[in-house]
């Protein structure tokens, strides 16, 4: 022992470094082209099934993006919205109108016959997602991938986590705020209400039984005609758009509706006029490009909320059920 030379600086400074990068790969840490090695061709099956449906079913486009948001605001980035249980958060109120989740199936069912057990259902979620943003012909987002499926659901946390159709603007943002969305994504963000669809059962409170005086006097008497009752059948499925113009296009005319006091919700009203909100609602409006920077990255950070990585959590073979 007494002839063993003293490490050097340098040995120990890259000793350091080996150890550094051996324990964030331990975390497993959401990374750029995750699957590269263990899957090269997961994201063209995902973006390739993704295209098909859409071409089959348009809708599936925006059940995707929808489920991006159902499945990581509640907890985590688990794919704990698609599991088919007693207790599946796909029975609960606030997931009224979600659809399509028999096609997510589809893609699973692609990416197991070349690439078994490899997939996660969490990272379909997102990818399904950003391929069918692509598809309403937004903007193409960079996303990390790594995520793992939790084996459990949670509706008991869904209603007090997932935003009430006619909660306020306040709620809203205090939500977004607690998965370390900023005030500026959060606007973009609801901004994909560019393509979504608003039941009568959720705007009527606005058009009986007078009309709400923030509404244009005119969208209101085209509301009445899409929702002619205060008591619809929710079984009707009798809906308006967001966005009359491009109503499968996520652009920032949803914003200069908003602008135009033709939103069909409260939240779109308080968005568009609350001091808070309101500058980044006015360039979101004016400028398509700016909405689209803001648009991606708070699609970015909403993806990677508080995912199961590593050895947390499993990777379902089917993504209705955990492994057994």
């Amino acid at each position: 022992m007494a002839n063993e030379k003293p490490m050097n600086i340098s040995t120990f400074f890259c000793l350091l470094l080996q150890l550094f990068f051996i324990f964030n790969l331990a975390r497993g840490e959401l990374q750029m082209n995750y699957y590269g090695e263990s899957c090269p061709k997961a994201e063209e099956i995902i973006r390739q099934q993704v295209e098909t449906l859409y071409y089959k079913h348009g809708n599936t486009a925006v059940s995707w993006l929808r489920n991006l948001f159902h499945d990581c605001a509640v907890k985590s980035c688990d794919a704990s919205l698609l599991l088919e249980t007693v207790e599946s958060e796909q029975k609960s109120v606030r997931s009224f109108g979600m659809r399509n989740f028999k096609y997510v199936k589809t893609i699973k069912d692609a990416l197991e016959r070349e690439c078994p057990s490899t997939v996660s259902c969490a990272d379909i979620v997102a990818l399904s997602a950003r391929e069918g943003i692509v598809m309403l012909k937004g903007p193409r987002i960079e996303m990390k991938t790594g995520r793992r499926d939790s084996r459990e659901s949670y509706l008991g946390e869904v209603e007090r986590l997932i935003p009430n159709h006619n909660d306020s603007l306040s709620s809203v943002l205090s939500t977004f705020d607690s998965m370390g969305i900023d005030l500026e994504a959060t606007v973009a963000l609801l901004g994909a209400h560019s393509v979504g669809r608003v039941h009568c059962v959720n705007l009527v409170h606005r058009l009986y039984p007078t009309v709400d005086p923030t509404l244009d006097p005119n969208y209101a008497q085209y509301l009445k005609g899409r929702c002619p009752t205060p008591n619809p059948d929710p079984n009707a499925v009798l809906y308006s758009r967001n966005d009359r113009e491009t109503p499968m296009v996520i652009d920032n005319f949803y914003f200069k509706n908003i602008l135009e006091h033709k939103g069909l919700l409260t939240v779109d009203e308080e968005l568009a006029t609350d001091p808070r909100t309101a500058p980044y609602v006015t360039k979101m409006a004016a400028d398509n490009g700016y909405f689209y920077a803001q648009f991606s990255r708070g699609v970015r950070l909403l993806s990677e909320t508080n995912p199961l990585t590593g050895d947390q959590g499993e990777i379902r073979r089917d993504c209705r059920f955990v492994n057994k």
